[in-house]
């Protein structure tokens, strides 16, 4: 079992969840978040001001996926929330030991489904 952590734009989420639905990819979490990568702050006009904002908007994506199913949620994820532009996001691939769902005390695979 793996854990797949993508950090995209807010905008790119219906796509990457319509996406995922498409591979059979099921449970999702989404949170709020704001970051900043390798082109660090950006300096914008305002009323004839100037000033820096360093931190972006962002969605953080939680997807727990079998080991049969982590190349296709990747490449759904990374076609989907992709731009082309600077700022598109990363994907992060975990190794998940285990899975213990709460209410039936399921564990692994089971869990997942």
């Amino acid at each position: 079992m793996h854990l797949i952590v993508a950090i995209i734009r807010p905008h790119r989420l219906e796509p990457v969840r319509e996406a995922l639905q498409e591979a059979n990819v099921i449970g999702l979490t989404v949170s709020d978040c704001r970051g900043t990568g390798r082109h660090r702050s950006v300096t914008h006009s305002f009323r004839g001001s100037q000033y820096t904002h360093g931190l972006d908007p962002r969605v953080r994506l939680e997807v727990l996926v079998r080991e049969d199913q982590l190349t296709e949620a990747v490449d759904a994820i990374r076609e989907a929330a992709a731009t082309g532009e600077v700022g598109d996001g990363k994907i992060i691939v975990l190794q998940a030991a285990d899975v213990v769902r709460i209410r039936t005390n399921e564990r692994g695979e089971t869990a997942l489904s």
